[in-house]
This record gives structure tokens, C-alpha cells and sequence, in this order.
């Protein structure tokens, strides 16, 4: 966020602030100047403090209706920039200050110090007090504290006449090494006898007074524990609950998009298109509103999102009954397997080469997880519908950030698919697509997809993993570009994936990170979309997980900023004017943009009730290997080691699984000595082939990549899998 404080705005050159304290109260009042956008800068406001919490509005006057807005002091951090700034901060709102001077800036600090720790120490009271159900459940916790207080005065009281007995003894000891005369020493060493007894007595009360201490304080914690352990209990029933209406509420919602839809308007009439990207509803009325990570919100503006008529997905045929899917697959085992024992002699190797169990794994190939890219197909759909090619561009943007978002918690790696592997998809009825992957080559492992949507677009890609196993984490790197055409446009757009790290391999708890960034180019317009995926830092304040960007036309004009998360949520903001802002750390000097409000593009469907045992799998992914009639005999739902992993069969999964490696080793050993065979005798080898892509060279990449030559949906229709190389 830029800072406020250098704004061209004077907060000095205003009225003075006069912060007096109202008589017999805590409440705390005055005015102070309060940073709104770049377009007003710092406005005069009146605030009020009173039990915990900052309020202000315009004007005293306005105090009996409107207020304008209010922060938590119980959970805010309270910061000084200079002299007469104050910067205050709760979840994510942050109110930036500033007094007329020093003294008054320091008055309004105090006032808030102390108003926090208050509203700390009564939260902290009333939390304490919620405990006991009933009066006598109070009774009795009161009565152990009393009685564990009295004990504990005990063992000060024994602790200071330690002190003072053993200090004694001390002097004694040191008299008894200088003396000389024997009568004398034989008083002496009576006395340090005296002493030795006196401590001993003490040292004997102050252990059986801890001993009563640790006994009475154990059997109150059991019963503490079970009280926890009740409200633990209610809390995840709450939870799944909450989680249960989310999903019905996405249910919902879901059922309502894919409806068929009946639109009056003519083509010569754009409706404004709102739907999820309605401006959010704010927490709290304001008379601005608040500042945000690149942007400043102005006033509120009509949707910008603009689309023609609603495309009827049937084309008039009959509704057919949708096939309930699959909602949840068998529960992961507790298997305990030692990785390091597995990899330690595998630093620095492709991955793809190390010999894994199926206990690493989770029950999908990485042709299935590459499918999953369509979680959120709709998203293109919308765009498909964009008269706009810069909308378009946004939700293009949003797309190729919804598809990092399963992987949160995906740490597992998916089945490597043996070569000539295929997966297809088949969401004709439901989503208007059909989707089919093929595995290409084995080394370096590649896999080609295509998708063709009936709702206006083609998406095809394909990928070559690099991955390498670095010890104390693993990089995974996508090698490759996505191309995406819309059907009634031409509208081509390209980009490539970033780099995930799996960190925290051997020890500790694993989690992903996504870095790097995606370049978006719309090859038709040569618009572009700057996408940055912002690594973890334990040492950053910025938003775990942030994505960043900026759409901008052929000249390189800025026209949306983009900002979100790509594990929840992206938002668009149209730029109605940019500045040149201070200089940065490394004295580049920063753009400011000012925009319209933030409009919602994407945001991620909750997981599955029970996702935590089920590998953390999407509502999609739980689908991805239920099985279908009538798929190519290569297809993965067929690959016999991966299900009898999803069935919990874990043993029997990795003796299938090394049958399956060592049939593809022998396959590959005959097709070397095939081609060996051919150049002792002067003849060509082609060499292995897929059956449903080709390489041909891109124009616009200039590189050759597998695309698909059609085909595979045709021998479904027929049946005849005849041409299928046996791999299982």
C-alpha cells in the first residue's frame, strides 16, 4: 500500500485536534484527520473511544445517527509512523490517522494503549467466566481456585524462610572455616546443626505443601479437560454445519448457472451482466471506503462486466436427467511409512525417476489432476460471453489462478501415468465440454490435453514436469503453454504455469507455495495480463498466498488491476486514473492507480464434508475416478494399482504397482532394441507414437508441442478400442 503519509494532502494546515477525556468515564474524544483516497487525501473527522472501541463521523452533530465507522480495539494493532501519525489495523481494516501535533498524537496513542489492554482483560474476564453451566459448577471451580491460591501462599511463605534459613547457614559455615580454638568450634558446630535441622523442617513443609499443590491442581485439570473437550465437540458440530449449508448454498447455485436460461433482450441490447461480480457488500456503512493493497475505492459504479444474449447451452433439445455423481470416496488409511528412509539417496534426482510407494500417492494420475484445471469451466463460459476483450482478459486471468487453488492442501503426488495412458472427461450434458489427456512420452514425462466446450471456447495444452528434490523441499516446475481460443471472437491467449514448492519434506508439517509469475498474452489484440504469485515469507506482513496483476491493452496502458489469492478469491478493479507515485526500496518510482470498486471474479467452492480423510479432493476430483462405461481401455480409471489404492488396499496397490513399472520397463527395453535393430540394418524407426495427438510446430510459440488429431470420441461412439495398446 502506498503511504498515506506522503500524500501531497496537509493534515497539519486544518483545524487543531482537541482530544479531552468526558468526566468519571473512559470514553476519549477529538478530532483527528483520517486518510480517505487519493483523490480527497486526509479529512477531518471526529472520533470517539469509548469501552474498547474507535468510532468516527463527520461531524459531532452526527454522533445521534450516523456513525461512519468503528474498530475493535481488543484485536487491533496500533502503530506510529512519524511525529503525528497513528496507523491502526483489525482483520482487514486499517484506519490511517494523523493528529495537528506531537503532543495530541501522543495524548490519542496513550488513550488507545489503554483502552486496548482493558478490552483485552474483560474479553479475557468474560471468556473465563462462559465456562460453568450451572451455579454449582461455579461454586466449585471458585472454591479449587481459592483453595490452589492458599497453597500457593504456602509455598511463598516456605520459599522466603528457605532463603532467609540457608543465608543463615551460609555465615555459619564461614565462621566454622575460620576458626581456630576447638571449644569454640564445637558451639559453632552446634549452631550449623540448629540451622541444618531448621532448613531441613522447611525444605520438608514446602515439599509437601507442592505435593498437595500438584494433587489438587490434577484433579481439577481432568475435570477442565472434559469441559474443553465439550466445547471442542460443539465447535466442529458447528463447523460441519456451517460447512453443510455452504454447500448446499454452492448446490444452489450451481443448479441455477447451469439452468437453461431464457433471455428477452434483441442482440442490439447488452444486458449488464452482475451475477458474481456485484460489488461485495461492505461490513459496515462509511462515508469512504477503505484502503486497499493497490487501489483506492472511488464512488460506487455500475457493473462493468458487459455480455450479449444468454446462450442456450441445449439448443432446444430435451432435458435430460443428469447422472448423480459420486459425493465421497473410501477413507484414507493410517499408514506410517518413513520417507527419509525412501529418499535420502535421491537428492538432486527427477522425481519422476525415484521409485514411490502408492503411501505418497494419491489415488489420481497426473492426468486426472491436470483435468482438474476445469474446476471452475464456467468461469470461461462467462468470458466467452465478454463483448469486451479486456473483461475477457480478467476472467481469463481469474481462470488460470482457480486452477492452483485445489492444491492447498493437495500435498500427496499424483500416480505418474505409464506412457500412452489416456483420461477423458465427459461433461457434455452438465458443463457443455469433453475433455481427453493423454500421456505422450515418459522421459521427460509429458502429457497433452484438449478440450472443446459447445459454450464458445477450445482449451489445449501440454506439459512436461520437471520436478527435483532439493532435501529440505521439492520443486515442481510445469514446462509448456496453454493455449485458449474463444470460438466467436478468435480471441487466442497464451500463457504457462509457476513453479509449486513442496516444503518441509522430511521434517515438520507439509505445505505448498506457488511462485512466480504467468504472462498472459491475447495473441489476436496483443493485450497482455502481468499475473505475480507473491512467495511465502515468514518475515512478510503482506497476505499469504497473494496474486497480483495488472490487464493492459496492445500500447501498454493499464486498464484493471487484479488482486487476490490463489488459494480463495480473485477481484478486478477498472483504473480510472494512474499517478506517478514515491519511489520504491530499489528507487524505481511506482504507478498509483485510482479505480472504481472491486468487482468479484472468482471465488472457491468449499470443500467436501469429510475432505480432511478423502485426500483433501475437490467436489470435482471426488469424481474424476468414479467409473464410466464405454472409456478407452488405456483410460486411468482402469489402472488397477491406483484403485485398489483408493479402495484402501495399500499393500496390494504397491505389488500392482511395481508389476505395472516393470511391464512399461519391458515394453521400453523392446522398443530400444527395435530401433537398434533398425540402424544395423539401414532402415527408419519411428519410433513410439500417441494415438490421439501429434507433434506440429505452434506459430505463435514457435515450439513443437503434442495437439489433438482427432478421433478418440469417435471410436467411443463405435466402441472399438481394437487400436488401444495394452499397458495394464
Amino acid at each position: 500500500m502506498s503511504d498515506p503519509g506522503k500524500s501531497s494532502a496537509s493534515a497539519s494546515s486544518a483545524a487543531t485536534t482537541t482530544a479531552t477525556p468526558a468526566p468519571g468515564s473512559d470514553t476519549y474524544k477529538g478530532w483527528l484527520f483520517k486518510w480517505t483516497n487519493y483523490l480527497k487525501g486526509y479529512q477531518r473527522r471526529w472520533f470517539v473511544l469509548s469501552n474498547g472501541l474507535l468510532s468516527y463521523y463527520r461531524t459531532q452533530a452526527e454522533m445521534a445517527h450516523t456513525c461512519r465507522g468503528t474498530i475493535n480495539l481488543a484485536t487491533a494493532h496500533i502503530d506510529t509512523e512519524d511525529a503525528c501519525n497513528i496507523v491502526l489495523s483489525s482483520g482487514g481494516r486499517t484506519y490511517h490517522l494523523k493528529a495537528s501535533t506531537e503532543v495530541e498524537r501522543q495524548k490519542w496513542v496513550t488513550a488507545l494503549e489503554l483502552a486496548k489492554a482493558k478490552a483485552i482483560r474483560m474479553m479475557n474476564d468474560q471468556s473465563g467466566e462462559e465456562e460453568p453451566t450451572s451455579r454449582s459448577d461455579r461454586s466449585e471451580l471458585q472454591g479449587a481456585l481459592k483453595t490452589l491460591a492458599s497453597k500457593l501462599d504456602d509455598l511463598c511463605t516456605c520459599n522466603e524462610l528457605i532463603a532467609k534459613h540457608g543465608a543463615a547457614l551460609q555465615r555459619s559455615l564461614s565462621e566454622l572455616e575460620a576458626l581456630r580454638v576447638p571449644l569454640e568450634g564445637s558451639e559453632k558446630i552446634k549452631a550449623v546443626n540448629e540451622r541444618a535441622t531448621l532448613f531441613r523442617i522447611t525444605s520438608n513443609a514446602m515439599i509437601n505443601a507442592c505435593r498437595d499443590f500438584l494433587e489438587l491442581a490434577e484433579s481439577h485439570s481432568r475435570r477442565w479437560q472434559r469441559v474443553l473437550q465439550h466445547e471442542r465437540e460443539q465447535r466442529t458440530h458447528l463447523e460441519e454445519t456451517i460447512e453443510q449449508l455452504a454447500k448446499q448454498h454452492n448446490s444452489l447455485e450451481r443448479a441455477w448457472r447451469e439452468a437453461p436460461t431464457h433471455s428477452t433482450n434483441t442482440p442490439d441490447t447488452p444486458t449488464t451482466h452482475t451475477g458474481e461480480l456485484s460489488q461485495p457488500r461492505k461490513e459496515e456503512a462509511s462515508d469512504e471506503d477503505e484502503d486497499t493493497e493497490y487501489f483506492d475505492a472511488m464512488e460506487d459504479s455500475p457493473a462493468f462486466i458487459t455480455s450479449s444474449p444468454s446462450y442456450n447451452d441445449l439448443s432446444g433439445r430435451e432435458v435430460q436427467p443428469r447422472r448423480k455423481r459420486r459425493t465421497r470416496i473410501p477413507d484414507k488409511p493410517n499408514y506410517s511409512l518413513n520417507l527419509w528412509s525412501i529418499m535420502k539417496n535421491c537428492i538432486g534426482k527427477e522425481l519422476s525417476k525415484i521409485p514411490m510407494p502408492v503411501n505418497f500417492n494419491e489415488p489420481l494420475s497426473m492426468l486426472q489432476r491436470l483435468t482438474e484445471d476445469l474446476e471452475y469451466s464456467e468461469l470461461l463460459d462467462k468470458a466467452a460471453r465478454c463483448e469486451n476483450s479486456l473483461e475477457q482478459m480478467c476472467l481469463v486471468a481469474a481462470f488460470s489462478v482457480s486452477s492452483y487453488s485445489t492444491t492447498v492442501h493437495r500435498t500427496a503426488k499424483p500416480f505418474n501415468p505409464l506412457l500412452g495412458e489416456t483420461y477423458e472427461l465427459d461433461r457434455l450434458e452438465e458443463f457443455g465440454y469433453r475433455s481427453l489427456c493423454e500421456q505422450v512420452s515418459h522421459h521427460p514425462p509429458a502429457a497433452a490435453h484438449h478440450v472443446m466446450s459447445q459454450r464458445g471456447w477450445t482449451l489445449w495444452q501440454e506439459i512436461t514436469i520437471a520436478s527435483k528434490f532439493r532435501g529440505k523441499y521439492l520443486s515442481i516446475m510445469p514446462l509448456g503453454a496453454i493455449h485458449l481460443q474463444f470460438h466467436a471472437s478468435g480471441n487466442h491467449y497464451v500463457w504457462r504455469k509457476v513453479t509449486s514448492t513442496v516444503h518441509n519434506i522430511i521434517v515438520g508439517k507439509l505445505w505448498i507455495d506457488q511462485s512466480g509469475d504467468i504472462d498472459i498474452v491475447n495473441h489476436r489484440t496483443k493485450e497482455t495480463c502481468q499475473l505475480k504469485f507473491s512467495p511465502y515469507s515468514y518475515f512478510s506482513r503482506e497476505v499469504p498466498r497473494k496474486v497480483t496483476g495488472v490487464v493492459a491493452d496492445s500500447e501498454g496502458q493499464a486498464h484493471y488491476i487484479l488482486s487476490g489469492t490463489w488459494d480463495e478469491r480473485m477481484e478486478s478493479a477498472k483504473i480510472v486514473q494512474s499517478s506517478r507515485g514515491s519511489s520504491g526500496a530499489e528507487g524505481k518510482q511506482k504507478t498509483v492507480y485510482q479505480t472504481l470498486s472491486p468487482r468479484l471474479l472468482w471465488k472457491k467452492y468449499p470443500l467436501p464434508y469429510n475432505a480432511e480423510n478423502m485426500y483433501y479432493f475437490s467436489s470435482l476430483a471426488l469424481t474424476l475416478n468414479e467409473e464410466e462405461v464405454s472409456v478407452s481401455l488405456t483410460d486411468s480409471r482402469l489402472r488397477p494399482d491406483q484403485r485398489l489404492m483408493e479402495e484402501g488396499r495399500w499393500d496390494e496397490a504397491n505389488t500392482e504397482k511395481q508389476r505395472l513399472e516393470e511391464k512399461q520397463r519391458a515394453v521400453r527395453r523392446r522398443r530400444e532394441a527395435d530401433a537398434s535393430n533398425a540402424v544395423d540394418e539401414g532402415r527408419e524407426y519411428e519410433g513410439y507414437q500417441p494415438l490421439w495427438f501429434h507433434q506440429r510446430m505452434d506459430p505463435l510459440t514457435g515450439e513443437t508441442s503434442f495437439v489433438y488429431k482427432g478421433g478418440y470420441w469417435e471410436a467411443k461412439e463405435r466402441r472399438d478400442w481394437s487400436m488401444c495398446p495394452d499397458i495394464f
